[in-house]
């Protein structure tokens, strides 16, 4: 299945990804207008497929020609894949991840917490999320009622349509979330407003309310939970992206809604997913494969052949590879891979200290000789590192590239529901206190962790740590500790939180990510977030 949507997407980029984003305005402008927008298009009713799947490829690829092009005019494709700079903004700006060459643009800012509006990751995450949202803007244009009928769709075509124009305002609803979540604020557009217009601005309050409606309105045209091609979206998607906003709504709107939240992983629960028989199929190159399809409920793909980027698992396998401990064989790439780029900050590596986690399946750190701590960032040889992701099958074979890698991204699984459970129900959100120990325990069981835990184990402190344990580099951090009230201010400090090698209290602001210079100069309608 998953080579069929790669191939569909291949087709789509081919077709649909020639796109000059102007960042004057991040107006969403075609090379050609008469290729993408033009009735030619369309004459082909195979095209309605191509282009959804055109739209699904946002998330993974950054333009036509491999892994170095970029279809946003202006922004570099290292610093504008989607799952990439997510990542960065999620897990490189708090407490787990280090990232040893602070020449790389902007990446020194992120994991230091001195990022401005000038910082390139953020104008990637700002620009690729809203070229998801054009392109989900112009597919919903292309296919209303009435140009359907003057080209003479057939019914087949039609019953397809219906499920592909849902899963398109999810795709949108979904880079919504992730604009109200990170800048607190979008450009916000959608098929009803024309190309190469100055939009207005929506607010988190007014994001969240469009998220939420949209997501409710399209439930009843998406297929079932987890029985969609892979690679595509369902209702789980669906629930998904609601029970995370209802999670976080105090942060968002001022409102909690962990009842709403509970719901949905109620919802989720028994929508058939399971569990990976193994926590490490999860993140082995055929994820799409093994055990893991049971538990992933929406994957960013990435295939080492046909869909080759930049993104957060090339990032990650490689970045594991080039200390003494690990070899690029052991995790499917090149022998020195990218030098030791990535590790582990203290406070990740000391959540597994102790003789609990010693033989937990989730414990991949190698501390060898190694300290602890790091006081020079640029020293690979300073910090532990990991090895959570691999290129490498669960039978042993080495994927098809040794950069770029076939392991897909797990965007979302079943797992974080388990752990939104136990914590909708600490917080007021319903449930049982028997359930909620029931779900932590299966993940423990599940990575061979004996120590089960009981009711009067089970606090928030407790759950903010195990979601690290069970979820890290997964691009959950910065919001999980955000919503823990633990990500500015001093009451949590870890190194080089704030430029401080120990860790110096942040600003409050910074809870917010700053709409990047180029975005502000564009859209009179715009105003910078607070403290930027």
């Amino acid at each position: 299945m998953k080579r069929i949507i790669k191939n569909i997407s291949v087709i789509a980029v081919l077709m649909v990804f020639t796109l000059t984003s102007c960042t004057e305005d991040l107006n969403i402008i075609p090379n050609d207008d008469d290729t993408l927008l033009g009735s030619e298009l369309y004459e082909d009713e195979a095209a309605y497929e191509r282009v959804i799947a055109g739209v699904y490829a946002n998330l993974a690829l950054t333009g036509t020609s491999g892994p170095e092009s970029s279809n946003i005019e202006g922004i570099d494709a290292g610093t504008s894949q989607f799952g990439r700079v997510l990542l960065y903004l999620q897990t490189l700006t708090a407490d787990q991840m280090i990232w040893s060459y602070e020449n790389d643009p902007g990446t020194r800012e992120l994991q230091r917490n001195i990022w401005t509006a000038q910082n390139p990751m953020i104008l990637g995450m700002y620009s690729r999320t809203h070229l998801t949202i054009a392109l989900a803007n112009n597919f919903l244009r292309e296919t209303t009622a009435d140009k359907l009928d003057s080209r003479g769709v057939s019914e087949s075509t039609r019953a397809d349509i219906i499920e592909y124009r849902a899963e398109a305002r999810l795709l949108r609803a979904l880079s919504y979330y992730y604009m109200m979540d990170l800048f607190g604020k979008a450009n916000f557009g959608t098929e009803a407003n024309a190309i190469n217009t100055v939009l207005p601005v929506a607010e988190r309050a007014e994001l969240f309310e469009f998220i939420e409606s949209e997501l409710l309105d399209i439930e009843s045209d998406l297929v079932d939970a987890g029985q969609n091609q892979y690679g595509r979206a369902d209702k789980g998607v669906a629930y998904m992206i609601l029970a995370k906003i209802y999670l976080n709504a105090e942060v968002y709107t001022g409102t909690p809604r962990y009842t709403d939240c509970m719901n949905y992983c109620q919802q989720l629960l028994s929508s058939g997913y399971v569990l990976a028989t193994e926590y490490k199929h999860n993140f082995q190159a055929d994820n799409n494969l093994n055990s893991a399809t049971g538990e992933v409920i929406f994957p960013i793909i990435s295939d080492g052949s046909t869909t080759q980027n930049y993104g957060p698992t090339t990032v990650m396998i490689n970045g594991s590879v080039g200390s003494l401990e690990v070899n690029g064989a052991e995790v499917g790439v090149s022998e020195a891979a990218w030098g030791g780029a990535i590790r582990v900050r203290k406070e990740f590596a000391q959540l597994w200290e102790g003789g609990n986690f010693i033989d937990d399946d989730r414990n991949t750190i190698i501390s060898a000789e190694r300290p602890i701590g790091i006081t020079d960032i640029s020293d690979p040889n300073q910090g532990y590192i990991i090895q959570k992701f691999s290129n490498v099958s669960s039978d042993g074979v080495a994927g098809v590239d040794q950069t770029f890698v076939d392991t897909d991204f797990p965007l979302f699984r079943l797992a974080d529901v388990h752990l939104m459970y136990a914590e909708a129900h600490l917080r007021g959100g319903g449930g049982t206190i028997t359930e909620a120990v029931n779900l932590v325990n299966a993940l423990r069981t599940r990575a061979n962790n004996p120590n089960t835990i009981s009711t009067g184990d089970l606090t928030l402190p407790f759950i903010l740590d195990e979601r690290a344990r069970e979820l890290h580099w997964e691009a959950h951090r910065r919001q999980d500790l955000i919503r823990f009230g633990l990500f500015t201010g001093g009451n949590y400090n870890w190194a080089w939180k704030g430029n401080g090698s120990n860790g110096i209290a942040i600003p409050a602001h910074l809870n917010l990510f700053p709409i990047p210079s180029l975005s502000m100069s564009s859209n009179p309608n715009l105003s910078q977030n607070p403290g930027y």
